[in-house]
């Protein structure tokens, strides 16, 4: 499975705000520098955060953006189930015009059924405990010159 660049941006967001200290409240345009990722499209992906209810935004001099409680306890696969686009996985259009077996062929509720199993695998990770678990500094290398089995 493939997630869409918009699900991959709040996904960061969410696991960098649950990585910062409670009382530091970064701004939009901090957090858009965090990620890595241009302010417009940080901003949607806050707003549509703050409507999930997954994070605060308090606005004036001292505002920013904080992770919510329910915030921390959301899975994975809950922000995604309601960030995906829910289009077909398959593609059953083509520059010719519709496919010819789409009315017989089984391909697309296989792959349906496949997206929800992505989902269910995912509805044990809570993103709090991915952000919790990062670590920072160097990253070990192992060198070897024999292939991995």
């Amino acid at each position: 499975m493939r997630i869409n660049s918009f699900s991959d941006v709040s996904l960061r967001l969410l696991m960098v705000l649950c990585s910062l200290p409670e009382d530091e409240l970064p701004t939009t345009r901090e957090l858009a520098e965090s990620v890595g990722t241009p302010y417009n499209h940080v901003s949607k992906a806050v707003l549509k955060l703050r409507q999930m209810g997954l994070v605060e935004a308090l606005r004036g001099r001292s505002g920013g953006v904080r992770i919510s409680s329910e915030g921390k306890q959301a899975t994975v696969g809950k922000v995604l189930r309601i960030l995906d686009d829910h289009g077909d996985v398959a593609q059953c259009q083509t520059d010719m015009g519709d496919c010819p077996m789409a009315h017989s062929c089984g391909l697309r509720g296989v792959l349906n059924h496949a997206r929800e199993a992505f989902y269910v695998s995912l509805d044990e990770v809570t993103i709090y405990s991915l952000a919790r678990t990062t670590t920072t500094g160097p990253v070990p290398v192992t060198l070897s010159t024999s292939r991995p089995d």
